[in-house]
């Protein structure tokens, strides 16, 4: 097993530190946890339905300011090992992955909030002896040891806490382990709600209600379904850019004066101008 934990940090440490070590290269989401997980631990394709599944549970999830509602890295690597390596339901392990989020969340804060802060006189510091070095060396120091405590917190979560958990789920009486089933079967609809519920509109709800009908009633696949959306992007778009079009033609010919006698407008070159005025 500490082959196993070990891996699983050393997955935490490269998707959640190295997403922030050269800028924000989004693969601390789930659908790119979950596949790198699984290739890791030698099953890709468990590893991306659970990233895809726990991808729409925190896809509504919104940080305000310095609250983080949830970290999916962890809950991410830890719900994948725990179903390739224990065996765990594909569902039930998406049921433990949100309080694992949630508690990673608040320890987020926690070092970002109280222990960065402890060292934030020094970056102050050296930023007055104008020492960028010092500041550099600080940077990657935090960097590294923000990291790292999440790194060890997977680490022994999956070394001392495989046997705890197995047990516990061997111990679940089979009505509640469908449950936790069906729970982890609605997580994704949740997601999705509370995304919907930041997005919705009177102009999106049809497309909404399309999408739905193609999917549960015509069981087209969602590559079908995403196909027959870019197409209605483009139509929508090239209809819209139409329609400007012609708003701005319209307001560059309301823009020209009319001459007063003739009905001649000021497009006319002098030659024409000139015609008129000999044969009037």
């Amino acid at each position: 097993m500490y082959k196993e934990a070990f891996l699983a940090a050393l997955t935490v440490f490269i998707c959640y530190g190295g997403n922030w070590l050269f800028g924000q290269t989004m693969i601390e989401r789930p659908l790119v946890v979950g596949c790198i997980a699984g290739i890791v631990f030698g099953d890709m394709r468990a590893g991306i339905i659970m990233g895809a599944s726990l991808e729409a549970i925190f896809m509504g999830a919104v940080d305000i300011g310095g609250a983080l509602s949830a970290e999916p890295v962890t809950a991410t690597v830890l719900a994948t090992t725990f179903s390739i390596v224990l065996n765990v339901n594909e569902k039930a392990a998406l049921a433990l992955a949100v309080p694992i989020g949630v508690l990673a969340a608040f320890i987020s804060m926690f070092m970002k909030n109280v222990v960065m802060n402890l060292f934030a006189p020094l970056v102050d510091k050296y930023a007055k002896d104008n020492n960028p070095r010092a500041m550099a060396i600080m940077h990657y120091s935090m960097w590294f040891i923000n990291y790292f405590v999440f790194s060890l917190i997977t680490f022994f979560s999956v070394l001392e806490g495989a046997k705890p958990v197995q047990h516990m789920i061997n111990s679940i009486p089979d009505n509640l382990m469908a449950g936790l089933s069906a729970t982890g079967g609605l997580l994704p609809a949740v997601g999705f709600a509370i995304l919907m519920r930041m997005l919705w509109s009177k102009k999106l709800a049809p497309y909404f209600f399309l999408g739905f009908i193609m999917v549960a009633y015509l069981n087209l696949p969602s590559v079908a379904v995403a196909a027959l959306g870019i197409i209605l992007v483009l139509v929508i778009s090239f209809k819209d850019k139409q329609l400007l079009d012609m708003e701005n033609n319209q307001k560059e010919l309301a823009k020209r004066p009319v001459a007063a006698a003739g009905g001649t407008s000021n497009n006319e070159t002098a030659e024409e101008q000139e015609e008129e005025e000999f044969f009037s």
